[in-house]
């Protein structure tokens, strides 16, 4: 029975995608047209606090890939960005002063203005 818990660990990644985010991802992936897209989220060095978050469509899947569904959306993370967004949150807000994706990382000690760069 470990082994199952262990490979699923292995497969999996921690960031969460809300329902708002899902369904908004997903209404993006039918306007494309396309069933073999899914969200991607990595972190890269750069921004004004050192590290900086990617938000992206990928058709592509890497062999140390870890993805999670969400009712239908499969959010991809590679092995090297899992450590920085384990616990984050991937929402979408849709307000007169905001229009887009937003990331809730515990991890991230401080972040920039922006809201793109963390450290």
């Amino acid at each position: 029975m470990s082994h199952t818990v262990e490979s699923s660990t292995e497969t999996s990644h921690g960031v969460s995608l809300s329902d708002a985010a899902a369904a908004k991802v997903k209404s993006l992936i039918d306007q494309e047209g396309r069933d073999d897209l899914r969200l991607r989220v990595a972190v890269q060095p750069g921004g004004c606090s050192g590290l900086i978050y990617q938000l992206f469509f990928d058709e592509r899947l890497m062999e140390d890939d870890l993805v999670r569904d969400f009712e239908g959306v499969e959010v991809v993370v590679d092995k090297m960005s899992t450590p920085y967004l384990d616990g984050a949150l991937v929402d979408f807000e849709d307000t007169i002063q905001k229009q887009g994706f937003t990331i809730d990382n515990p991890n991230a000690q401080g972040s920039c203005a922006c809201g793109d760069s963390f450290s």
